[in-house]
């Protein structure tokens, strides 16, 4: 580790803190329904698509309506990828004439992408149409993201509200967040992008001639575009096969930073933008603080491991000082690999610029655990904040049993029903990820796609299952994951993941905005402190040791171990 590397992290962390307050403000600002720097522009587009979707936007849905709304609309979005996937063989934009998806992998892929986890059992420039890829993924990589900033809404709204049947409409909630933050965001990124080297084509391919005077065919099409919501979403699905690796995705380290800063300002600014909504910004200062706190040893961690490089590597003679290369990009580094890797797993991004597969297993072990702890470090866009705004449920219920008194959060009682529902929805996790990796540890079916035995085999399997149950959407290599198995199983992982999670969440939020909001009293447990930022933080590391760590023993665990007694498999 260098004092370079920890200023190249630390620069990208301060500017992200730096630029999400002013967005968090704007963000604050449209889902209070109020007049914002967008609306003179923005605003009459706005009522033209209530108009033609027949959305009547003074209307709130309770909870339960929200909740329909969400799942009926994603239900939807499934479907229609689903098509254009299987039919894309006769769809238009389709230079290269790709065949239709076979239906696992359409299967497994619409949903990916409408839950916005992203993985990619597939090579995007040899599987994927530009017209799927731009009508199909790039539509549904804004969608997934503005659902899950819409779901943050309405429960940031179940706190600031007392007495309340209502949490907002679903539709109009994602109609802003999608027409005044994503869209805004992501057409100035993608400029940018451009400007740095992105390609934005409808080519598919050009024909470029070697050194050695052979003619190589390189893979175009609209890159920027996809990669602009892909980060700034959290979605994580790229464009090419080997992701954010790639120097048409990411050509320099200076695209590298950038693309680390799409994918922290959005999930930032939102928790600013809670702490404005309920009038209290000490609240989102001590979330920040808790998800600092944890990320940045995340990033410590796998920087620490991956500039101690292995043993076998010293023993062929390489200088140790170099730390471990392999599978990273030379020109973004020890540090900016670190970094990047921890930042997409503790969000729910899940692009990668190096293969996790290859750092040893303590760096890999870090954007695992991240994933597994929730995916609030601070978590995909939206789906980080009520992630986070759950474990303070449960952090508060645990104070609350220390000191004998009912436990309270900005003002709402924490009764049973919250408890019990919140409990429901961080058990879905360890459900999914254990229980497919189980079966999937002793079937023949899905061994068979590992590309490693012993404890490297079973973190490629723990690591799959977590990406999907985390929609995370990150790979940690070596895993053949285009079968019917793999693709299948992944997919109700994702399923699981994303709605049986918000399911409670929003059962949550109904319990809360009806009740009324109290007045902080002598008793009250102050929850912008550092006590609480400590409880916070342990909170989160014990359910997820607890949870993962007999797992992890066996797989990352157990593989360090025996790379410092000089066996391999």
């Amino acid at each position: 580790m260098t004092p370079i590397g920890w200023l190249q992290i630390l620069a990208i962390l301060l500017i992200v803190l730096v630029t999400a307050v002013p967005i968090g403000a704007f963000m604050a600002r449209i889902f209070a329904g109020e007049r914002n720097l967008l609306t003179p522009v923005l605003g009459p587009v706005e009522r033209g698509l209530y108009r033609i979707a027949g959305v009547d936007p003074a209307r709130e849905q309770s909870a339960l309506g929200y909740t329909l709304a969400m799942l009926a609309f994603n239900a939807a979005g499934f479907a229609l990828l689903y098509a254009i996937l299987r039919l894309q063989g006769v769809l238009p934009f389709n230079p290269l004439g790709f065949a239709g998806v076979a239906p696992d992998l359409a299967f497994n892929t619409a949903i990916s992408f409408v839950t916005n986890t992203n993985w990619q059992s597939y090579g995007g420039e040899t599987t994927m149409s530009l017209f799927s890829q731009m009508a199909g993924l790039t539509v549904q990589n804004f969608l997934s993201a503005a659902t899950g900033i819409a779901l943050a809404a309405a429960l940031v709204r179940a706190f600031a509200r007392s007495g309340s049947a209502t949490v907002g409409n679903f539709f109009v909630d994602m109609t802003r967040a999608t027409l005044y933050v994503l869209l805004p965001l992501a057409i100035v990124s993608a400029l940018v992008q451009v400007w740095m080297g992105v390609p934005q084509t409808l080519d598919a391919t050009t024909v470029a001639t070697t050194i050695e005077g052979a003619q190589q065919t390189i893979a175009l099409g609209p890159v920027a575009t996809q990669m602009a919501i892909k980060q700034l979403g959290t979605n994580g699905g790229g464009f090419f096969n080997v992701n954010a690796s790639h120097p048409f995705e990411n050509p320099t380290a200076l695209s590298n930073a950038l693309e680390i800063w799409q994918m922290l300002v959005v999930s930032t600014a939102l928790v600013f933008a809670f702490g404005r909504l309920i009038g209290d910004r000490r609240q989102a200062r001590a979330l920040i603080a808790t998800i600092g706190l944890i990320l940045v040893a995340g990033i410590g961690i796998a920087y620490w491991a991956e500039s101690a490089g292995t043993p076998a590597l010293v023993a062929a003679g390489l200088d140790p000082a170099g730390g471990n290369m392999e599978g990273k990009e030379v020109r973004f580094g020890l540090a900016a690999s670190a970094m990047f890797a921890a930042v997409t797993t503790g969000l729910s991004d899940g692009g990668v610029n190096a293969m996790h597969g290859s750092f040893t297993p303590i760096g890999g072990l870090v954007p695992m655990f991240l994933i597994q702890l929730g995916e609030i470090l601070p978590g995909g866009v939206g789906s980080g904040l009520y992630g986070l705004l759950v474990m303070a449920i449960i952090a508060v219920f645990v104070a609350g049993l220390m000191v004998g008194r009912t436990p309270e959060y900005l003002g709402k009682k924490i009764e049973a029903k919250e408890v019990k529902m919140a409990m429901l929805a961080v058990l879905i996790l360890p459900t999914a990820i254990l229980g497919f990796s189980a079966v999937a540890a002793v079937l023949p079916a899905a061994l068979a796609g590992l590309g490693n035995a012993g404890p490297h085999g079973l973190s490629e399997i723990l690591y799959a299952y977590s990406s999907a149950a985390g929609n995370n959407g990150s790979a940690f290599g070596g895993l053949s994951a285009n079968s019917p198995w793999w693709n299948t199983t992944l997919g109700l992982a994702m399923i699981l993941g994303r709605f049986a999670y918000i399911v409670p969440m929003m059962a949550i939020a109904g319990s809360l905005s009806a009740k009324t909001r109290l007045a902080a009293s002598s008793g009250t447990f102050p929850t912008h402190g550092l006590l609480f930022v400590g409880l916070l933080a342990g909170v989160i590391l014990i359910i997820g040791g607890l949870q993962f760590f007999p797992a992890l023993a066996l797989g990352p665990i157990a593989e360090q171990v025996q790379m410092l007694a000089g066996k391999t498999f």
